[in-house]
C-alpha cells in the first residue's frame, strides 16, 4: 500500500494511491486519523487505512491536489553516516565497526517538488540519495529479530549536506551542516513494509539534471535496517513517524574530481526500486 499526504483546495488530506489515483481515506472512513503520522500512531491504524482504501476505491472517493512530505514534522530524524561499503571505499575510509549516527531537525523535512533552498552562508552543498525507514511501532531495547516489526514502511530521501560546514568548520559542524531548512527531502509517498520484502536488495539512484550520479544497491549496506533499529533503540525510544535515513552510496559530489556542488536551477531525483521518484528543484535561499 502506498500512503501519502495531499494538499487540496480544502486542506491537507491523507490518501492511499492506487492505479495513479489518490483515494480520500477520511471520506471513506470519517473516524480515521487525518494525517499519516497519526495513522501510524493509532492501534491498527495501517489495517484501518487499508480497509478505507478498498472502500474508497470502490466508491470512487478520489482526491486532486499536490503531494506533500508523507510525514510532516516527524518527532526524530535519525541519520546514518558511511553505511555503504562502496561509499566507504570511495571516501578512502575503513567501514565503521558500529553505525555512525547523527540527526537533522524535523523542520528540515520537505516533500516532493518542494525546493531545496541553498543558504547564502553555505558554498559546498551536496546530494545524498538514501533509503528512509519510517517507524510504525513504539519501542526501546528492540532486538534485531523484532526490529522489522517496528517498521511501517519505506520512502526515498535526500540527505542534503553542506560540506563546508560539516567538514571544514572548527570542530566540524555536523549538525548545522546537515540540518539547514529543506535539507531532508522525502517521499513521494510511504510504501508499506509488506510491499518491500527485502530492504537489502533495492537499486538506489540519484540523478542530477537528468545525469545519473549515484547508482548502487542496498546490498552494499554495512548495517541493515534491523541492525540500525536495534543499535539506536539501545538508547533512544523510537516512536511512530520517526525517520531513519540509512546512508548513501558512492557518487556524491564531494568525491568527484572536480567536486560537484548543488546550484540554483538544479533538479535532484532520487529513485529507489518500488518507492517511486523523489524530485526536488534547487534554489537560492532569500
Amino acid at each position: 500500500m502506498k500512503l501519502a499526504m495531499i494538499a487540496t483546495k480544502t486542506g491537507e488530506r491523507v490518501a492511499a494511491i492506487h492505479d495513479g489515483k489518490w483515494i480520500d481515506l477520511v471520506r471513506a472512513d470519517p473516524q480515521i486519523p487525518g494525517s499519516l503520522k497519526e495513522i501510524l500512531a493509532a492501534d491498527g491504524g495501517l489495517a484501518r487505512a487499508r480497509a478505507a482504501a478498498e472502500r474508497g476505491s470502490a466508491a470512487g472517493l478520489f482526491l486532486e491536489g499536490r503531494l506533500l512530505a508523507p510525514i510532516r514534522m516527524p518527532g526524530k530524524v535519525i541519520c546514518i553516516g558511511l553505511n555503504y561499503k562502496d561509499h566507504a571505499a570511495e571516501s578512502g575510509m575503513e567501514p565503521p565497526p558500529e553505525p555512525v549516527v547523527f540527526n537533522k531537525f524535523p523542520q528540515a523535512v520537505i516533500g516532493p517538488e518542494d525546493a531545496i533552498r541553498l543558504p547564502a552562508v553555505c558554498r559546498d552543498v551536496d546530494y545524498e540519495a538514501e533509503l528512509v525507514v519510517v517507524i510504525g511501532k513504539r519501542g526501546k531495547h528492540i532486538s534485531r529479530g523484532a526490529a522489522l516489526t517496528h517498521v511501517a514502511g519505506y520512502m526515498n530521501g535526500n540527505d542534503v549536506s553542506a560540506r563546508d560546514w560539516q567538514i571544514h568548520k572548527p570542530g566540524k559542524q555536523w549538525l548545522l551542516g546537515k540540518t539547514p531548512d529543506t535539507f531532508a527531502p522525502t517521499g513521494p509517498w510511504l510504501v508499506t513494509a509488506d510491499e518491500v520484502p527485502d530492504s537489502k536488495n533495492l537499486s538506489i539512484k540519484l540523478r542530477l539534471n537528468g545525469q545519473t550520479m549515484q547508482d548502487s544497491s542496498t546490498r552494499e549496506l554495512i548495517f541493515g535496517v534491523d541492525e540500525l533499529i536495534a543499535y539506536v533503540s539501545q538508547l533512544v525510544m523510537l516512536e511512530p513517524g520517526d525517520l531513519i535515513f540509512t546512508g548513501t552510496p558512492p557518487g556524491v559530489g564531494m568525491a568527484r574530481k572536480p567536486p560537484v556542488w548543488l546550484k540554483p536551477g538544479d533538479v535532484c531525483e532520487v529513485e529507489i526500486a518500488g518507492l517511486g521518484v523523489l524530485n526536488n528543484p534547487v534554489i537560492a535561499d532569500g
